[in-house]
Formats: C-alpha cells, sequence, structure tokens
C-alpha cells in the first residue's frame, strides 16, 4: 500500500521489457543472459531507480554528467553504470572521480575524448575503462558519433593507443522516427565486421550497443548484445519547464 503507482509501475515495466528482450533474444537463436539491459534513468528521481534496484536490477544508465554524478553517490555501489552519448572532453575526469563504479562509457566519438579518457583512468587510478566507439549511422548533424568511414581508425586508436581503456564494441543511436532503423542497425553491423578485421578480432569480441525504447526488439534480432531503455522502463522523460522571461 505504500509504494506509489508511479514507482510500482516502474517495477512493472522492468520485468514486462525482460520478457520482451527474452523473446527477442530466441528469435535470433540467444540466450536473454546474452543481452544487456541499461536502464536509462535520465531525469528520473533516485528514488525511482532504487526501486528498479530492489527489483533486482544491477545495470544503470545516464545521459547527462551533472545528474549523473549528483544520482550515483545515492545509489547502491554494485551497480554497474554506464555513461551513455556524448560525452564532453573536458568533463571525463569529472566524472570517473564522482562515479568509481562506472563500468562502461558509450561512447567514444572521437581521439580527442578517447585521449582524455585514458588520461583520466591513470590520473585517479581506477581500473581500466570499457568503452564503445559511438558512430553516426544516421547522417544526422544533430547526432555524436563518428562518420562509419572513420570507425576503424577510431576503434584501432582506442585498442592499440588508449592503454587504460579497454575497447568494446560500437555503439549507435538510431532515428528518432525510427524509420530507418534497420539501415542504422546493418550499417553498425557492418562497421563492426570492419573493425574486427582490422583489429584481428572474433565480432563475438565486439559489443554492439543499438535499440533503445522504441526499436529494442528488432535490434535484438539483428544481433544487439546491449540495449538502453528509459522510457519504456521509467515513464516519459521530466525536463524541467523553462522559467518565462
Amino acid at each position: 500500500m505504500g509504494v506509489p503507482a508511479m514507482e510500482g509501475a516502474a517495477v512493472v515495466a522492468l520485468r514486462s521489457v525482460m520478457l520482451r528482450v527474452r523473446k527477442a533474444a530466441e528469435l535470433s537463436g540467444r540466450q536473454a543472459d546474452q543481452i544487456r539491459v541499461v536502464a536509462v534513468g535520465k531525469t528520473k528521481p533516485v528514488s525511482l531507480l532504487q526501486q528498479v534496484y530492489d527489483a533486482g536490477h544491477r545495470i544503470f544508465g545516464e545521459n547527462y554528467v551533472q545528474e549523473f554524478v549528483e544520482k550515483a553517490p545515492q545509489l547502491p555501489e554494485d551497480i554497474e553504470w554506464h555513461f551513455i552519448g556524448h560525452l564532453q572532453s573536458n568533463k571525463a575526469k569529472a566524472l570517473l572521480a564522482a562515479v568509481p563504479n562506472l563500468a562502461m562509457v558509450e561512447g567514444v566519438s572521437n581521439e580527442k575524448i578517447a585521449d582524455h579518457l585514458n588520461r583520466a583512468v591513470s590520473v585517479i587510478g581506477r581500473k581500466p575503462l570499457k568503452v564503445m566507439v559511438q558512430v553516426n549511422t544516421s547522417g544526422e548533424e544533430s547526432k555524436s558519433g563518428i562518420d562509419p568511414s572513420g570507425c576503424v581508425e577510431l576503434a584501432k586508436h582506442v585498442k592499440l593507443r588508449c592503454p587504460n581503456l579497454i575497447f568494446s564494441g560500437l555503439m549507435t543511436i538510431g532515428m528518432r522516427d525510427y524509420s530507418s532503423t534497420p539501415e542504422n542497425f546493418k550499417t553498425l553491423l557492418k562497421c563492426r565486421i570492419e573493425v574486427c578485421k582490422a583489429l584481428g578480432m572474433a565480432e563475438e569480441q565486439c559489443e554492439l550497443s543499438m535499440g533503445m525504447s522504441g526499436d529494442f526488439e528488432q535490434a535484438i534480432e539483428m544481433g544487439s548484445t546491449n540495449v538502453r531503455i528509459g522510457s519504456t522502463i521509467f515513464g516519459p522523460r521530466e525536463y524541467p519547464k523553462k522559467e518565462p522571461n
């Protein structure tokens, strides 16, 4: 009786998402435990993330450094945190210092941010950080990420010149209306083939982070190993209203 309806709804939604992930995994010939589900709590209160944690989930993600560094210390230390999206290079050290249990950055879109993260890991003295290279598969100027033609060189830079980073795979954000999602995902699959060939990696060692609330099932069916689910679990984003002038 004491649990607010909104918080109860997030747990119910999480269970529904995990069931959908399992079904999509089976359609792709895999087990559900081969797909990582990152619960993205952007704009949501710590109390709501805590409810999802209490329901057994341990992998969470955030998109904004300021919000991340405020929320992460208030939540249990065994959470596997992911930073998702564009990270400004001048905020890399602050993020790593504030979130010691940061497990992965999705993603690195240029050599400058890779170098800043590499140095920050060394200065702070934490264990090597897993990163994914973010690829702009839709060609939209508003999206961060390296052009597909540059993904091999950036992956090489991370793997060969950033000893404190672990190149873990490729990440993309599809088009918002999902109209060209399959093409975006196919582009990332092609990038993985090229990257793995250039680096001498098995494709299974190179993760694919693709798929969000509107298209995660299709992404899994096409080979995604990491999906980022926000609003389907937590409800619509709650951006602060701008004060009138």
